[in-house]
């Protein structure tokens, strides 16, 4: 499985990372949304791991964008912040699952899923 991980924060991304590194079979990394969309292109990841609030382009526009351009590509939004308001508008712009970042063992249950959605709390 192949995971692009969108976060503003080098740290964020590397503990993201070390957290899945036996369950993905390639990382690729970016830290804002307008440079997901070019990643994604560079990298066809299964899911992306995308941030809400980033310098440059937010995780909601991104995701709007990247599903619309990569349709199949699934799209699990992760945030600091626990605002309904936030899962709503990352369940809008295409996203399958909403992960809280206090919470990040979470992504280990919704990626080793049998279907990757089966734990997965939704948007």
């Amino acid at each position: 499985m192949r995971v692009l991980i969108v976060d503003d924060s080098e740290q964020m991304r590397r503990t993201i990372k070390s957290l899945l590194c036996d369950l993905v079979e390639e990382v690729c990394e970016a830290s804002d949304g307008s440079e997901a969309l070019a990643a994604c292109r560079a990298c066809l990841p299964d899911w992306v791991l995308m941030d809400v609030r980033m310098a440059g382009q937010d995780g909601i526009s991104a995701t709007r964008e990247l599903k619309s351009s990569f349709p199949d590509t699934k799209v699990l939004v992760m945030t600091s912040f626990d605002d309904p308001g936030v899962c709503e508008a990352a369940a809008a712009a295409g996203a399958c699952a909403f992960v809280l970042k206090d919470d990040l063992l979470a992504l280990r249950r919704i990626l080793s899923a049998p279907h990757g959605l089966d734990d997965a709390p939704g948007p």
